[in-house]
């Protein structure tokens, strides 16, 4: 008990946030005991104290999603409390050695396994995203929230438009979207600059769903998805997209991620890299990878472009919009609290209360990690050329020409 009123005690000490945190015997801990808690947390059982203290908040969480510790107040207040803290910071022993064990079962070295793992969190059915997600084209991505920005339709089509600037697309030219989701992209980059394409995806439901798409809107030969894993992209194209998938390839896949990247491109063609990455070569959080995106990895914004470089791509500009997505993630989290009654309706079994516990963390923890000014995951665009490039804007003005506030 000693060692556990201990951690929150630390966090107490280091956060303003007031709280009070119950234990499994009665006895209680608050850190400003003038003030009224913005939460409560109630340890239920022994067990859940004894998982905190030998597992951090590796261990709360998974007693929180197995209902052994409940919480009541304001979640995205816990998590910013915890964070500043540094109740998140430094796993011990026994979260590395789990971490090392989850990428020797789930690690993305082979294309099944990476496909399974994509299927756990984007096969989840259209309809469960739909709730959630900006319409109409449903961009599960970090949006660009530029002045005068108010909603999240707004800001995903911002950044739609700010990635087809960036590649300079023009009409007739031919594009792959790597990761491409349910097609968004590319129907946006097909009605603004009349550009065709191929949408490549692992994920066999997002796939289907974007047929349908592009049957319904009757597109058929100019856009096109195709069932593939990132490395195995078919065909060489004018322009490369890829938006949100580098996460995706591994731990040890990302030169071959990279590298497919780079052989899909025509010489002198251009491509954008949107990723989530480290800033320093850090391990990826445990509990992410164990309850929301099986074999992720988020690499290094450094290795990533060290790999770049040993594929033949010249990096012409490298833009950080960490603070866009803890925005994104703030207007996807009210959404799906909004809409969890009919999210949990889609299939009660599935989308059950400990899915909805993992899910509100797992939205409101990385809108807090985004926004915390002692974070070190950030939000990366990267445009490239395939090999030196002679033609490309010699500074950003042309990004900007032209735009008027939504």
């Amino acid at each position: 008990m000693g060692a556990l009123r201990q951690v929150f005690a630390t966090v107490g000490a280091k956060s303003a946030i007031p709280f009070r945190v119950v234990f499994a015997d009665g006895t209680s801990y608050e850190n400003q005991v003038n003030d009224d808690p913005a939460f409560v947390v109630a340890f239920k059982t022994r067990a859940a104290e004894r998982a905190t203290v030998l597992f951090g908040h590796v261990g709360f969480l998974e007693a929180y999603f197995d209902r052994e510790i409940e919480l009541e107040g304001d979640l995205r207040l816990a998590i910013r409390a915890g964070m500043e803290g540094g109740f998140d910071r430094r796993p011990g022993p026994l979260v590395r050695a789990r971490n090392r064990w989850h990428e020797l079962r789930y690690g993305n070295r082979t294309v099944e396994q990476a496909k399974a793992n994509a299927r756990y969190h984007y096969g989840l059915g259209t309809a469960f995203y739909r709730f959630w997600l900006d319409q109409p084209y449903m961009m599960y991505t970090c949006a660009y929230w530029k002045e005068g920005t108010r909603t999240l339709e707004q800001a995903q089509q911002n950044k739609l438009e700010h990635v087809c600037r960036k590649l300079r697309l023009a009409p007739g030219e031919r594009v792959v979207d790597i990761g491409c989701g349910w097609g968004g992209f590319l129907f946006y980059a097909h009605e603004r600059y009349g550009v065709t394409g191929v949408g490549v995806n692992t994920t066999p439901e997002q796939v289907a769903a974007m047929r349908e798409e592009i049957a319904r809107r009757g597109l058929q030969g100019q856009i096109e998805a195709v069932e593939a894993d990132f490395r195995q992209v078919p065909g060489t194209y004018d322009k490369v997209c890829s938006i949100g998938v580098l996460e995706h390839a591994g731990r040890d896949q990302l030169e071959e991620v990279v590298r497919a990247h780079a052989d899909c491109l025509k010489p002198g063609g251009i491509g954008v890299l949107h990723f989530i990455g480290h800033v320093g070569r850090y391990e990826t959080e445990y509990w992410i990878r164990a309850h929301i995106f099986p074999g992720g990895w988020i690499p290094a914004l450094s290795e990533t472009i060290e790999a770049m470089e040993r594929a033949g791509l010249e990096v012409l500009d490298v833009e950080n919009l960490r603070r866009h997505y803890a925005l994104t993630l703030d207007a996807w989290a009210e959404r799906f609290d909004a809409h969890w009654a009919q999210i949990h309706a889609l299939d009660p079994q599935k989308f059950d209360e400990r899915f909805r516990r993992k899910w509100r963390v797992y939205l409101y923890s990385c809108a807090e990690m985004f926004r915390s000014p002692h974070g070190y995951t950030h939000l990366f665009q990267i445009v490239y050329s395939k090999g030196n490039t002679t033609t490309y804007p010699m500074s950003r003005a042309f990004l900007y020409r032209g735009e008027t506030s939504p």
